[in-house]
């Protein structure tokens, strides 16, 4: 039952980057138009932030799929980093496309109220990001304690990604970015559920 549904996430992920495509000729065809966003649309700010953001979780991916041999693990790590590195890829290109600056001098989640938000000082710039600590600690562990520790920290990491992808599709503008963003809402939810049973099969919890 769990190889099926991980099976369904990978289906839906090949069609996503399908969808790319579409939706990046889309935002393309409207290169002419006066309606581009602003330096300090939510259009930009959440382009920039969630190409971070994708970051960060393509590096965690890559990471456990180096410390398990777990199948199971591997596939949805492969998923997940192969998915939002097309995506940002899909971002930084609008971007490029707008005319727009990669980074902002507001600082990052401005767009959504929230430039002046506390930082860890250590590397966690917005909702659901883990620390440097924390990447350091999950390039120090292997096997069942990594495959633990990765789903746990990419369990809060696609939360705080559905609270910024939530934003857009409330704040963008731009139809294709809204169409996105609610996607990577409804993707990373499924996936956050896929990630609490094989919690549970591991004998842990999402919270430490």
């Amino acid at each position: 039952m769990r190889q099926a549904q991980a099976g369904w996430i990978a289906g839906t992920a090949a069609a996503a980057l399908v969808a790319v495509g579409a939706l990046t000729y889309a935002v393309a065809g409207d290169g002419g138009s006066s309606a581009k966003p602003s330096a300090d649309s939510a259009d930009a700010g959440f382009a920039r932030d969630m190409a971070v953001h994708h970051q960060q979780a393509v590096e965690m991916s890559y990471i456990v799929r180096d410390r398990t041999d777990d199948v199971e693990v591997r596939r949805l790590a492969y998923d997940i980093a192969q998915t939002q590195a097309n995506q940002r890829g899909m971002l930084l290109g609008w971007l490029d496309l707008w005319g727009l600056p990669k980074v902002s001098a507001e600082g990052p989640m401005s767009w959504m109220g929230m430039g002046d938000m506390p930082s860890e000082g250590e590397g966690s710039l917005m909702p659901g990001m883990a620390t440097d600590a924390e990447m350091k600690k999950l390039e120090s562990l292997s096997g069942r304690t990594a495959e633990v520790y990765y789903l746990r920290l990419m369990t809060d990491h696609h939360k705080g990604g559905i609270h910024m992808a939530g934003g857009c599709a409330d704040k963008c503008t731009v139809g294709v970015e809204k169409q996105l963003a609610q996607g990577m809402v409804d993707a990373q939810q499924s996936e956050i559920d896929l990630m609490a049973g094989m919690l549970r099969e591991r004998g842990a919890r999402p919270e430490a």
